[in-house]
């Protein structure tokens, strides 16, 4: 496929992609029609796979290929026990991109580049950034503790300079950014692009539960609150009964074992039954900026209109 124009860096370039804005690979919300919908308006939608089996992942690449021809990728949770399974799939249907998450992706990387596709992992420190570039990693997602799901320490201010510093390969901003204000405050520390999740949870075309959607229009700055930090796989979520039996057990001392058991199937709760008490409503502290329900076309011309408008010619 030839590049299909637009903005002039590095990851558009990689990506084929006219705007360098990729959208978040969140589990249970991110399907095939967010992503299609997503690279239809010009930037790189991506397919979460949480912990799906390959026969349901090959079933949302087939549906995405229907609803777009633009790039797409897929995004793998490493720590799944379907991972082995999905990343065969992947290389053997070859979407354009696959970002991972939750582990470290250099078993899968000779052969995921042999197969053409282009391998972005998700980091939250320099040092696993520097070991991304080692393996052959085409770019690296930096990810600040502001986003939604399993997160790291480092916030997206001191993270992404100092990886943009320490790699030769395009660094992508994630965590906080829901805007063309983030966008430009993330070109600015040395990123050359962004990954936003969720600003596109409440997309038109995002198929989760309205409760979900509302959860997030209805969230106040100090909303989004992080859980499971004993488990050793913190996650930010959004308060509500859950969070703060969470919160409340953690602080009593529980073990890591009940706090899994409290957990198990609550993102689903969320996103499929809208449990407004037992869901766990995964979001980034970006919540609190995100005021309206638009098609994905509309999101990411308008952020990135607002962005060039600040600093024309970012990209």
């Amino acid at each position: 496929m030839e590049y299909i124009g637009g903005f002039m860096n590095r990851i558009c370039e990689i990506l084929n992609i006219k705007y360098p804005i990729i959208q978040g690979g969140m589990a249970w919300v991110a399907d095939s029609n967010l992503a299609a919908a997503v690279s239809n308006a010009g930037g790189f939608g991506i397919i979460g796979t949480g912990s799906a089996t390959a026969d349901i992942v090959k079933k949302e690449i087939d549906n995405c290929r229907r609803l777009t021809d633009r790039p797409f990728g897929v995004n793998v949770m490493l720590m799944s026990p379907n991972a082995d399974e999905v990343i065969d799939l992947i290389i053997e249907e070859k979407p354009a991109g696959i970002t991972t998450g939750a582990g470290n992706p250099a078993k899968y990387m000779d052969r995921l580049k042999e197969a053409g596709i282009k391998v972005i992992p998700v980091v939250p420190t320099v040092a696993l950034a520097q070991r991304m570039e080692k393996l052959g990693a085409d770019a690296v997602i930096a990810e600040g503790t502001e986003a939604g799901g399993h997160i790291g320490e480092l916030t997206t201010m001191v993270l992404v300079p100092q990886v943009a510093e320490a790699l030769n390969i395009p660094v992508i901003a994630a965590g906080g950014v829901a805007d063309g204000r983030g966008i430009a405050a993330s070109f600015a520390l040395g990123a050359e692009g962004v990954q936003i999740g969720t600003r596109f949870i409440c997309s038109e075309e995002c198929n989760i539960h309205q409760n979900y959607k509302d959860a997030v229009l209805k969230a106040k700055d100090r909303d989004a609150v992080v859980t499971g930090r004993p488990t050793g796989h913190p996650v930010r979520t959004l308060k509500n009964k859950l969070a703060k039996k969470f919160l409340k057990m953690e602080k009593e001392g529980a073990s890591p074992e009940e706090l899994e058991k409290l957990g198990a199937g609550a993102l689903r709760l969320a996103v499929v039954e809208g449990d407004k008490d037992g869901g766990s409503f995964m979001a980034g502290q970006s919540a609190a900026m995100v005021r309206e329900i638009k098609p994905c076309k509309e999101i990411v011309e308008e952020i990135s209109k607002q962005a060039l408008d600040i600093m024309p010619g970012i990209f």
